[in-house]
């Protein structure tokens, strides 16, 4: 008799394994923080100073 009583409960056991590894890495691997981010979204536009047009005569 071994460790796992099936197939399916290794599988399950890897997968459970992999899973929480791929969550770890991805919350460490951030290169930017979501505060960071929401502020780029953010429109910054700053207004240009309006010039007068001036009629031509024809």
């Amino acid at each position: 008799m071994g460790i796992f009583p099936n197939e399916d409960s290794i599988t399950r056991l890897i997968g459970a394994v992999l899973l929480e590894q791929n969550d770890e890495c991805q919350l460490q691997n951030r290169y930017m923080q979501s505060e960071g981010m929401a502020a780029l979204a953010t429109p910054q536009i700053e207004e240009a100073p309006t010039l007068p047009i001036t009629p031509k005569a024809a």
